[in-house]
């Protein structure tokens, strides 16, 4: 009996489950799914913050980033130094007025001649030949006149005495001027090419100094070729032209008879005497200057044709309002000298200006700049008015020391 009861105590125990539940399962595919959907959306976000980030770096690197100076104030300048070019008081280029053959040459590059002196000769036959083909021209000539002179004579003797007729007579008279026209043509052939011959000897047109020569032993020059170099080129050097653009904003000042002073490279510890002798009276709409020219005396020819030389004259610095910048920061273009202007907002505005001097390291203006802006130093070319930059140096000071 008791086995009886064994066998019914594990009939009703209940049945073992052979897995998990729907429910389970259901629950594990739901937090499963969550968790793609959580992976998915992390990775979406990433990538979109990288792509800002991007977009970020690129547009800061696409923002160039420029040093800016501000202007120092330039003082009251009582002298305005302005470059000038250097030119002989008078130049001649000689050139060869015939066709012919260098035969020798008698001045060199540094000889000083006077006014009349040869300086080469030229062999040229052909004008030979046709002159001495024009003086046969002009003995035959010569002949013929005098025939028809004779004839002519004659003829009128004869017509006194009734032996000719007026219609003959009058012939030969005719032929008589025909023949002395005839005459006078060809001496005046003879004389040209007596002229054209005597251009075959070169001479110094004044006195002066023989500052080229090109001609060599030998060459062949020819004549009214537009191309070709002058044989020689004297100078006068005895005073000295220098040419000068004086900024509009000076050229009140400066006027004929003012006195000015030069330097030269050459002679850093040496100043020379010029005075202003003439001007043009108009502003040239290219360079807003106008040209002045200024003569000094060059008794010891220390002044040198085509010289570059810095002319100082002394006025006023446009009534005290010049402002100093680096050489660097001027941009120059077909509108004259410019700099490009830094506002707040890093917004570029390109400005023209008034250059007042030029002292290599440093530039006067004195005009077109305000002492609080912030000039860019070393712009570049390809800037303009509205672009942005990033300021580097705005919190160290931008202040120019000069």
């Amino acid at each position: 009996m008791s086995d009886m009861s064994h066998v019914k105590t594990l009939t009703d125990a209940p049945a073992q489950s052979d897995g998990p539940s729907p429910r389970t399962l259901k629950r594990a595919g739901i937090i499963a799914g969550v968790a793609a959907i959580a992976i998915v959306a992390a990775g979406i976000a990433t990538r979109i913050g990288a792509t800002g980030d991007l977009k970020e770096v690129a547009a800061d690197a696409a923002v160039p980033s420029v040093s800016v100076v501000t202007p120092k104030a330039g003082g009251a300048r009582d002298a305005l130094v302005l470059p000038g070019n250097v030119q002989a008081l008078n130049s001649a280029a000689i050139y060869a007025r015939t066709n012919g053959y260098v035969s020798r040459w008698l001045a060199d590059i540094g000889d000083r001649v006077h006014a009349g002196q040869p300086l080469a000769i030229l062999d040229a036959p052909e004008v030979d030949q046709q002159l001495a083909q024009a003086s046969a021209d002009y003995q035959t000539a010569l002949a013929n006149q005098k025939l028809a002179a004779t004839t002519a004579q004659r003829w009128s003797t004869m017509l006194a005495k009734d032996a000719v007729s007026r219609q003959e007579a009058d012939e030969k008279t005719g032929d008589l001027a025909a023949k002395s026209a005839l005459a006078n043509a060809a001496l005046a052939n003879v004389r040209r090419l007596r002229a054209v011959l005597g251009f075959t000897r070169l001479y110094a047109p004044f006195d002066g100094v023989v500052t080229s020569r090109s001609a060599q032993i030998g060459q062949l020059v020819v004549s009214g070729n537009a191309a070709a170099q002058p044989l020689f080129t004297v100078s006068d050097v005895r005073r000295m032209r220098i040419y000068v653009r004086v900024p509009q904003g000076y050229s009140a000042q400066v006027h004929p008879g003012m006195e000015a002073s030069l330097s030269l490279p050459e002679y850093p510890q040496r100043t020379f005497a010029a005075t202003l002798t003439r001007s043009a009276g108009a502003v040239d709409a290219q360079s807003g200057a106008v040209l002045v020219e200024l003569q000094a005396p060059n008794p010891d020819g220390a002044l040198k044709p085509g010289a570059f030389a810095q002319v100082s004259f002394k006025v006023g610095a446009g009534g005290g309002n010049v402002l100093s910048v680096p050489g660097s920061t001027i941009l120059y273009g077909n509108d004259g000298p410019t700099v490009a202007v830094v506002d707040g907002n890093g917004r570029v505005t390109v400005k023209p200006v008034t250059i007042a001097s030029d002292e290599g390291k440093t530039v006067a203006i004195s005009a077109g700049l305000a002492p609080g802006d912030r000039v860019v130093d070393s712009p570049p070319d390809a800037i303009h008015t509205g672009d942005h930059v990033r300021v580097q140096n705005a919190g160290k000071g931008a202040a120019h020391a000069g």
